[in-house]
């Protein structure tokens, strides 16, 4: 399955990926755990929970901008990650509104 994945911090600031095959979803969760310990994220829930969609949104947000623009091959892999969790032909991660939209 090809899925298209769409991270988005504002008008202009879009980055595209079209994942072909992909990863199995322990090893994508593995992943995000990962980047969300390096990168220190932070997410306030009521109910104490970090659901997947969370730590999509939170790497997003803490990587930045910069990290999807400068480091091409660790922004393939989040594509890559997301589509695997997600399972979703399109995928819009929509960083600046804090949204995921199919």
């Amino acid at each position: 399955m090809q899925h298209h994945v769409i991270v988005s911090f504002g008008r202009d600031k879009e980055f595209d990926f079209k994942v072909f095959g992909g990863a199995a979803a322990d090893e994508a969760r593995q992943w995000f755990d990962h980047e969300f310990t390096v990168l220190e994220c932070d997410v306030a829930t009521p109910t104490g929970k970090i659901l997947a969609v969370d730590r999509i949104l939170s790497v997003a947000k803490y990587a930045g901008e910069g990290r999807f623009r400068d480091q091409r091959t660790w922004a393939e892999q989040f594509a890559k990650y997301t589509a695997a969790i997600l399972g979703r032909e399109l995928i819009r991660v929509d960083v600046e509104h804090y949204s995921i939209g199919y």
